[in-house]
C-alpha cells in the first residue's frame, strides 16, 4: 500500500488565518495561480457544458472564496449564459465590489452568503437551485464530514458538479516546484497536504450514493484534478 492509497488531511495554514492576514492575501493569490495552472476553470466550464444543456438560472459556489475562480468559468460560459444568478457561499466575506461588477457585465448577479455551510445547508429556505459547484473544497472534509454534507446538499439542486486535487504521485510531486512561481510557505504547506487528501477512483461516487444521490462521472482530468458530478435524486 503505497503512501496515497488512502485520504491523509491536515489542517491546512490558512484556514487558520485571518482574512486580512499579509500571508493569507499572498497564498489566495497564490490559489488563482495553481488554479490556472490546473485548468480548473476550464474543467468546470466544460462539465457544465456536458451537464447543463439549458441554461441555469441560479447557481450556488460553496466554499467560494474571493470569487475569482468562478469568474474565469462565468467569462467562459456569459456567451450562452445570461441572467444567471449566482449565490457564493463562504464562512468567510471576501468578494469584492468589483468583482460583483465583474459578474453584472457579464448578465450574472451575485448574492453572497457568509456562513459555514453546514449551518447555512441545514438552515437555508430559500428554494432550489439548478446547479451546485465546488472547487478545491471536498479535500477539506473526512468521509463522514462529505456524507454529512452531501446528504444536504442533495436536496437543494439536482446537479452537482465538484473539480478537487487529484490523489497521485504526480501531483504530489508538482507541489515542490512551487517555489518556483514564488508561492509562498503557506502555499506551500497547504498544496501538498491538499493533495493527500484529495481524491482518486470512485471514493466521491461511493459517498454520493451512500448520502441518497446518483453518481453520474467520477475521473481525473489531466494530470493533477479530480471531478465529480452527481444528481440530488438517486
Amino acid at each position: 500500500m503505497t503512501a496515497l492509497a488512502q485520504r491523509n488531511l491536515v489542517p491546512e495554514i490558512l484556514d487558520g488565518l485571518a482574512a486580512d492576514d499579509v500571508r493569507a492575501r499572498r497564498s489566495r493569490r497564490d490559489l488563482a495561480r495553481i488554479n490556472a495552472l490546473m485548468f480548473q476553470a476550464l474543467i468546470m466550464a466544460s462539465l457544465m457544458r456536458k451537464f447543463l444543456p439549458r441554461p441555469p438560472g441560479r447557481i450556488l459556489e460553496i466554499g467560494a472564496g474571493d470569487g475569482t475562480f468562478m469568474l474565469k468559468v462565468a467569462r467562459r460560459m456569459a456567451r450562452d449564459w445570461r441572467e444567471v444568478k449566482l449565490t457564493m457561499l463562504d464562512r468567510v466575506g471576501l468578494v469584492t465590489p468589483k468583482l460583483k461588477a465583474d459578474f453584472a457585465g457579464l448578465g450574472w448577479t451575485v448574492e453572497t452568503v457568509t456562513a459555514d455551510v453546514f449551518d447555512w445547508a441545514e438552515k437555508a429556505d430559500g428554494g432550489s437551485f439548478d446547479a451546485i459547484t465546488v472547487n478545491l473544497f471536498l479535500h477539506h472534509f473526512d468521509d463522514d464530514g462529505l456524507l454529512r454534507l452531501f446528504s444536504l446538499l442533495r436536496r437543494k439542486a439536482p446537479l452537482i458538479l465538484a473539480t478537487e486535487p487529484l490523489r497521485a504521485g504526480l501531483a504530489l510531486a508538482a507541489t515542490r516546484l512551487l517555489p518556483a512561481i514564488g508561492a509562498n510557505d503557506v502555499t506551500r504547506h497547504d498544496a501538498a497536504h491538499s493533495v493527500r487528501a484529495g481524491f482518486r477512483g470512485t471514493e466521491l461516487s461511493d459517498i454520493w450514493s451512500a448520502a441518497g444521490g446518483r453518481p453520474l462521472e467520477e475521473r481525473r482530468a489531466g494530470p493533477f484534478s479530480h471531478v465529480f458530478v452527481g444528481a440530488g435524486v438517486g
